[in-house]
């Protein structure tokens, strides 16, 4: 269950400190570990502290989202430091502390107050001193610690070892790569809504703003450094989304002409759903068996000034919402692992288990399966997942191909499939496009 978080701070760590933004993001990881996803968490802490400052807020999700980058790190460092593992939220007030120390080492002292402060804060205050020893003893030690933690596989790497090795199996010579990728932050890129504005002046209106932005090579715009979306020219106006680079390839890859019939499988929160319209005019269908995320959908069309008929339904059950109409495209954007975008979801690398894999395999082939009958014979389905793991991807698309004699693979990209791989300009995707031979 998510932290029972209190409305309101302790009264001596003041909302704009460093010690507050400790102390809370320690409440917030100490869920994770607990084994909380981390939106969830985070909506319950937004929840009991509605009147939060933006500014507090991003203190806290940069303390967060940092220390669960490089969580196994920490921990690798605190077992050599502490006997056994102290109470939580104390654990976490050190993760986040070591975190904090290693991307601000100029301001160690403030740390290592702060934290003491945050600590002074849980189970009475009798931790505060074993905290400030710990930092010390870190700081102390520094150069010898980072040594032995670079000598281990996931101190290393900060990923849990299954994940290290199926990366190694699956991707020799790019593993390395890929785990780096999952440890950084991650780049920001927009969408143009071209049925709303133009290339120039949405690059006119960023310059204006002050914000530096380059055009790639699939008309994705990529932000210099990410940035609120209250900052960004023509958001509000649905002008332009974010949306990572990589997942704009989607739209494109199915291949939509005006008048088609569409369906988006798996919609939310809707980005892709949204694309696809501001490129071609069609008759879109919307599901999403989620209904809090089906409402998402709705929203995000609403901004843009797009329509489509948005449904809370499973699309394995046809019954449910198909009405007997076939598609000419659909975008199966399935379930996955989410192992390709875990630098946005760094909880992911730590909640995530290695048979896990193999249910999401199997809820694939099912979700696949079950709207190959809604296709038109002639009809193309674009399957699409942002994971990196093969069982998710090719072999997942190897098998659907021999179950099902009428399917036909077309080239994406010139190639069978297409493995997007983590990188500085977008997340790890997979595309295959499959064809239903009339």
């Amino acid at each position: 269950m998510p932290h029972a978080f209190a409305t309101t701070p302790p009264a001596h760590l003041p909302e704009d400190s460093l010690g507050y933004a400790i102390l809370t993001s320690a409440q917030l990881i100490a869920d994770v570990v607990a084994g909380s996803n981390l939106t969830d968490s985070l909506a319950a802490l937004w929840s009991a502290r509605p009147q939060t400052p933006a500014g507090v807020r991003g203190a806290v999700l940069d303390l967060t989202y940092g220390t669960l980058r490089d969580y196994g790190r920490q921990d690798f460092i605190l077992g050599s430091l502490l006997q056994k593992p102290l109470p939580e939220p104390v654990q976490s007030i050190l993760r986040v502390a070591l975190h904090r120390l290693d991307s601000h080492s100029d301001t160690a002292h403030t740390v290592v107050n702060q934290a003491v402060g945050a600590a002074a804060t849980c189970i009475d205050g009798k931790f505060k001193g074993v905290v400030n020893g710990v930092l010390r003893n870190a700081l102390r030690q520094m150069d010898a610690l980072n040594k032995a933690a670079d000598a281990d596989m996931v101190a290393e790497h900060r990923h849990p070892p299954w994940w290290i090795r199926r990366l190694k199996a699956q991707y020799p010579a790019e593993w390395r790569d890929i785990l780096r990728a999952g440890n950084t932050h991650p780049p920001m890129a927009l969408r143009i809504n071209v049925l709303r504005s133009h290339l120039e002046d949405t690059l006119a209106n960023f310059a204006e703003a002050g914000l530096g932005v380059r055009q790639l090579g699939n008309g994705a715009l990529l932000l210099d450094r990410p940035v609120p979306v209250s900052r960004l020219p023509g958001f509000a106006e649905g002008c332009i989304s974010v949306q990572d680079a990589g997942a704009q390839f989607a739209a494109q890859y199915l291949d939509v002409d005006d008048g088609q019939r569409v369906l988006d499988a798996c919609a939310a929160p809707g980005g892709k759903t949204a694309h696809i319209l501001e490129i071609a005019d069609v008759e879109l269908t919307a599901l999403d068996a989620d209904p809090l995320r089906a409402r998402r959908v709705t929203e995000n069309l609403e901004r843009l000034g797009l329509n489509a008929t948005v449904r809370h339904a499973d699309c394995r059950d046809l019954t449910s919402w198909w009405d007997g109409r076939h598609f000419d495209r659909i975008l199966a954007d399935v379930p996955c692992s989410a192992s390709g975008v875990v630098r946005r979801n760094p909880d992911i690398k730590w909640l995530r288990r290695a048979s896990d894999i193999a249910h999401f395999a199997s809820q694939q082939a099912e979700i696949v399966d079950a709207l190959w009958q809604v296709l038109a014979p002639g009809g193309k389905m674009l399957y699409a997942t942002c994971s990196v793991f093969a069982e998710e991807n090719r072999e997942q698309m190897a098998g659907f191909a021999a179950r099902h004699p009428d399917c036909r693979r077309l080239p994406v990209n010139g190639q069978l499939d297409c493995q997007y791989l983590p990188s500085s300009e977008h997340d790890g995707f997979f595309y295959a496009l499959l064809e239903k031979i009339a």
